[in-house]
């Protein structure tokens, strides 16, 4: 099956009540565990690649791995540029092949935001590509920028509605990140912090009332950094300490009713990974076989993965709605 847009997805996500998971892919081994675990569990798929992950593993590597992907599978699958900082970087993407593109000017000032999203709405549209935005701040790294870093916001900015409805008639987008107390990262909240799933109604109101129809929301930074994972990292020689904490499943699954229909998830494969890896050497010190670690790595992103389009996302099985 060729690769498909994200504008579609969307409006059978919308309509069946479920989420498209969005998951970042590195390398090899994370690739083949979303895409295996999707196909059999029928549920469509977002491959997301960021900024970093082209500096890491290089763009040809990367759009090669994929086109395998899709030789091997017929579930439909999206492939969606993360955290686009710039026209040019979401220009290259488009010409590249990517279906879908976010370009994340958050960082700028509300008018020039929707400048520089206008743009990129502009050439994506030319070339049959859809493009996700993004309102308000998100706490923790906005991009992901391998070794060297990218911002980090320690105090974030929530999605206005009546903000939302004027900034997606300015831009065009045909999507909207919004922040309504999601965090990247692995230490998302101190507390009992939860997603203000009212504010997420308001905006979901406001977009409807202004005539935009069930608009397509998107959740970033929806790990939720699963207790058990941590504390196995922990136990073969970790030390991520006991303050780490994600957005809660059960506020997920709300999210996802009221019109969430992308939900990004990266940090819990980078655990699940790092969980088969450190287990691995842990138990045999000797090992150096790659084959021998990255594999077991791989079964565990697979199986993490399995758990969220089934119980989280609810998506398994709607492949071929």
């Amino acid at each position: 099956m060729p690769l498909t847009t994200t504008r579609e997805l969307f409006a059978k996500a919308l309509k069946g009540k479920y989420a498209i998971g969005a998951f970042n892919v590195n390398n090899m081994e994370l690739l083949q565990a979303i895409v295996e675990a999707c196909e059999e569990e029928k549920a469509p798929v977002i491959l997301q690649i960021s900024k970093g992950a082209r500096q890491y593993a290089n763009p040809v590597y990367l759009k090669k791995l994929i086109e395998a992907a899709v030789s091997l599978t017929n579930i439909p699958i999206a492939v969606h540029l993360d955290h686009g900082d710039s026209f040019e970087l979401c220009k290259d993407a488009i010409d590249e092949g990517f279906t879908s593109v976010m370009i994340d000017a958050s960082y700028e000032p509300f008018d020039k935001n929707v400048e520089i999203c206008r743009r990129v709405v502009e050439y994506a549209h030319k070339h049959n590509c859809v493009v996700e935005g993004e309102l308000g701040h998100l706490v923790g790294a906005q991009f992901d920028e391998g070794e060297a870093g990218g911002g980090h916001s320690k105090s974030g900015h929530y999605t206005d509605p009546e903000e939302a409805v004027k900034f997606v008639k300015l831009s065009g987008v045909d999507s909207l990140a919004v922040a309504i107390g999601n965090s990247h990262g692995a230490y998302k909240f101190k507390g009992a912090q939860r997603l203000d799933l009212e504010r997420l109604k308001a905006i979901k109101q406001a977009l409807m009332d202004a005539g935009l129809g069930d608009y397509p929301l998107v959740l970033h930074g929806a790990s939720s950094v699963p207790r058990d994972i941590v504390e196995e990292i922990n136990k073969f020689g970790g030390k991520l300490g006991t303050d780490t904490s994600g957005v809660p499943e059960a506020d997920i699954e709300i999210a996802r009713r009221l019109g969430c229909c992308k939900v990004n998830i990266d940090t819990d494969l980078r655990l699940a990974f790092t969980a088969g890896i450190r287990k691995v050497f842990a138990e045999n010190p000797k090992e150096f076989d790659p084959r021998k670690y990255l594999g077991p790595a791989r079964a565990k992103v697979k199986e993490l993965v399995r758990h969220k389009v089934r119980n989280v996302l609810c998506c398994a099985g709607h492949a071929f709605d």
